[in-house]
């Protein structure tokens, strides 16, 4: 604990800081608590999409052997060539957001090619734009954390050291400044008895020399 100064000024100071850190507290933790379901919430929905990429997944693969021509499928036939993303927000955090994906296909001979090539491609785009939303929802997820990380110290710094600490050098200050007071009073009647008996004391030799 830093030293304090035993004043009324410092005393002043003291609770100026303790009614500053009582009144965002309660914010740092509600911040805290938003983070927390945000961040539910968001990992969630990656798990939904991700589930949803693996059904796909798995139905395209089904799909494909009933053809039973999978060296047919071209390699690199798709390409992603945009990402649209945006921006969100939320408890003061500015997060990406999927927007969408711009794909496009490679070259590859209409005559010999079977027709389902088409209809596979449409799959893996799809697919792609699942991997792609899952990635930016785990970016969220990253942002997010990294906010309650110092959310969190924030609402313990205050909860156990600052309060507590505040709280501490007021009661310090107070009793030292209490201490004071007293001694000052004491030290009045002290000084009163001290003048009283003088003056008493004058009087009694001016008495005795007459």
């Amino acid at each position: 604990m830093a030293k304090i100064k035993l004043t009324k000024n410092e005393l002043k100071v003291q609770k100026d800081a303790l009614k500053m850190y009582q009144r965002y507290l309660p914010t740092l933790t509600l911040k805290k608590q938003q983070l927390q379901s945000e961040i539910r919430t968001i990992e969630a929905n990656a798990e939904r999409v991700r589930k949803e990429r693996q059904e796909l997944e798995e139905g395209f693969s089904s799909w494909i052997a009933v053809f039973s021509e999978e060296k047919v499928f071209p390699k690199g036939i798709i390409t992603v060539s945009n990402i649209r993303k945006g921006i969100g927000n939320i408890a003061g955090v500015a997060i990406p957001t999927y927007e969408g994906a711009d794909f496009s296909r490679g070259d590859y001979d209409l005559y010999e090619t079977p027709l389902w090539v088409d209809i596979a491609a449409n799959h893996m785009e799809k697919a792609m734009s699942l991997d792609l939303e899952a990635e930016v929802l785990d970016e969220q997820v990253r942002l997010l954390e990294a906010e309650l990380r110092e959310t969190s110290q924030r609402v313990n710094l205050f909860e156990k050291v600052k309060i507590p600490e505040t709280k501490e050098n007021i009661k310090k200050i107070s009793i030292y400044m209490a201490d004071q007071q007293v001694s000052a009073v004491v030290r009045s009647k002290i000084s009163k008895r001290k003048i009283a008996a003088r003056d008493e004391a004058s009087s009694e030799m001016e008495v005795c020399s007459l």
